[in-house]
């Protein structure tokens, strides 16, 4: 079981101070301990980044190798707005299972989200049980109410998923909250005819506005916007039955993210659609790319203003930033992105762009 949120890149890591390997009215399975991982304790980071990417080439085996320095920045650079706490499940002295919790700060602060991860060897033995009480225990502290978590599955005539995940969730009392897609783009197979047809569309409609382009952080004139749409995210994408609050997004949030993505190691690139009679950017999309592995992208925000819709922005942008992308990624092969089931425009786009679905992951939450 993992989190996923519709958001683009918040995920932060700080580690749990209080330590334990048991707790109040949770006996831990014979051969189970658990302890908090700290962040300058390199073996035990390490140990969490063997299960997790493990238990990813097992569950997930067409992901990118998970990457070191993205892993090990989430717990020593961790997101402005969340604390995280982590923790190592061992299993007769062996590494065996890996908990990330992160608890927002700056705004939902009922709520939290959960990584939980047991490696492959060590499964159907009580660890994700013996974690999962940890977890519960440990937002009950921290007077959290809702923890939210997601699992895979295979679509129809999609590869192979195992049902273990969504069948663990369900035993904890979770109700399923939110269905969503993971769709992948093969970069090496585009149609470029179709995409200009598709670009000369959008441009037809979109007269007023202008694109804007950048890498990394956000130009000084931007980046109020940025902040704008970047905080009306949660507002305005399906969230099905999740209890998850609009987030609080400034200036210094953004760039507070901005610093935590260098930490890193990713590689952004964005285009906007500045309105020309207000000079407001209206419309911003990202691709951003990690150090390790240079096939692989992930497609994360899109969004165009309320004000602002129905001039085909959304497809502007997502069509030019592509393109933009690979122009600087000669290694490029594989995007891969998320949209809940319902998000019938952005879907839409996705696949005029080449986009195809590949599994079906549902966002779970656990009122505590």
């Amino acid at each position: 079981m993992r989190s996923s949120l519709p958001t683009n890149v918040r995920s932060g890591q700080r580690r749990n101070s209080l330590a334990r390997s048991s707790f109040p009215g949770h006996p831990l399975p014979m051969g189970i301990t658990i302890t908090p991982i700290d962040p300058a304790d390199q073996g035990a980071v390490d140990a969490a980044y063997g299960i997790r990417a493990a238990a990813e080439q097992a569950d997930v085996p067409d992901f990118p190798p998970l990457c070191r320095s993205r892993f090990e920045a989430a717990i020593r650079h961790p997101m402005p707005g969340n604390v995280p706490a982590w923790a190592l499940a061992r299993l007769d002295g062996e590494p065996a299972g890996f908990l990330a919790l992160d608890l927002p700060q700056l705004d939902n602060t009922d709520n939290a989200t959960v990584d939980l991860f047991t490696h492959p060897a060590h499964r159907r033995r009580g660890v994700g049980r013996a974690l999962h009480a940890h977890a519960v225990e440990l937002l009950g502290e921290r007077g959290r109410k809702r923890v939210v978590g997601a699992t895979v599955a295979a679509l129809p005539g999609g590869p192979a998923r195992g049902r273990a995940g969504g069948a663990f969730a369900a035993t904890t009392g979770a109700r399923a909250v939110l269905a969503e897609v993971r769709r992948r783009l093969d970069t090496t197979r585009l149609d470029q005819a179709a995409l200009d047809a598709a670009l000369a569309d959008a441009r037809s409609r979109a007269a007023g506005y202008r694109t804007v382009r950048w890498q990394g952080a956000a130009p000084q004139e931007h980046v109020a916007d940025v902040a704008h749409l970047d905080g009306r995210l949660m507002a305005d994408a399906p969230l099905g039955e999740m209890e998850w609050e609009p987030e609080r997004v400034d200036v210094e949030r953004i760039r507070g993210v901005e610093r935590a993505l260098d930490a890193r190691g990713r590689r952004r690139y964005h285009h906007g659609a500045v309105h020309a009679a207000s000079g407001r950017l209206v419309a911003w999309t990202t691709i951003d790319l990690g150090p390790s592995v240079p096939w692989h992208a992930w497609q994360q925000i899109t969004i165009v203003d309320p004000a602002h819709r129905g001039h085909r922005l959304g497809l502007l942008v997502k069509v030019e930033n592509l393109r933009y992308a690979l122009d600087h990624e000669p290694g490029l092969r594989a995007v891969d992105t998320f949209n809940a089931q319902a998000n019938t425009y952005m879907i839409a786009i996705n696949e005029a762009l080449g986009f195809r679905p590949v599994d079906a992951w549902t966002d779970w939450q656990l009122t505590l």
